[in-house]
């Protein structure tokens, strides 16, 4: 405790992990900021005090410094930017979809402006685009008679149709082992270049047919399988916490 009666960060760091045991966690995960090295060997000693094993219950990562515009938050420096004024200024969205796409053991330099756009050079955008893309699909698709009687996976031939096919299958492994190495960039780089292969493959092949032009088996196939990235979309933004709008 300190001489003004305040408690330091450790106290607090040991009620909170007592806490985090009292709820029924058995194992802990910390992340910590770069500067905070120090702290892991205290960490593991309260592990041990509350009868824990510190090699098996508690696990401290390292992670990235934050910096905004290039300026680096620092209480000290007395720039720092709580929580809630960072969501305000630019959503759930774009906020935790930044945090997540950088490894978390690297510098992570946010750009607001950047995150603000509605454009394809906006990561979360890009992603979420191409999952309301895949809905925008399926409705014109209905309109137009075009139902999902028929799968023959013969019928794509397409280049694009074959790279899409081949990313679609890689999902439950990529998200398997992004679990196992607790690297859940791993799954946001996985939609990004999904979502590139989705939008090629949209320019390329068509899901309803060109005038007057009859419907024919491919036309139902290729509308599974835009319904299949369009759910790929949505298991991955929710694995994230990001919303998967419908329309953008």
């Amino acid at each position: 405790r300190r001489s003004n009666g305040e408690y330091t960060y450790f106290a607090a760091d040991a009620a909170y992990y007592l806490n985090k045991g009292d709820r029924g966690f058995r194992d802990k995960i910390y992340l910590l900021g770069a500067d905070h090295h120090g702290y892991v060997h205290r960490l593991k000693a309260v592990a041990g005090a509350a009868g824990d094993d510190p090699a098996k219950n508690i696990q401290v990562l390292i992670g990235q410094m934050v910096s905004i515009n290039g300026a680096r938050l620092s209480k000290r420096a007395g720039n720092i930017i709580e929580m809630d004024d960072l969501l305000d200024w630019l959503g759930t969205d774009a906020l935790r979809y930044s945090l997540e796409r950088s490894p978390a053991d690297s510098p992570l330099d946010l750009d607001p402006e950047l995150l603000q756009k509605r454009t394809n050079d906006n990561p979360v955008f890009y992603v979420q685009y191409a999952h309301a893309r895949t809905h925008n699909v399926a409705r014109n698709a209905a309109d137009s008679g075009i139902d999902r009687s028929v799968f023959a996976p013969e019928t794509l031939t397409h280049q694009t149709e074959a790279a899409l096919l081949g990313a679609l299958q890689e999902f439950p492994r990529i998200v398997a082992f992004a679990a196992e190495v607790r690297e859940p960039h791993r799954v946001a780089r996985y939609l990004e270049e999904l979502a590139g292969l989705y939008h090629r493959w949209y320019d390329n092949c068509r899901v309803i047919p060109l005038s007057d032009a009859p419907v024919e088996d491919v036309h139902r196939t290729r509308l599974w399988l835009n319904d299949a990235a369009g759910q790929v979309f949505r298991n991955g933004l929710d694995l994230l916490g990001v919303s998967a709008p419908e329309r953008m």
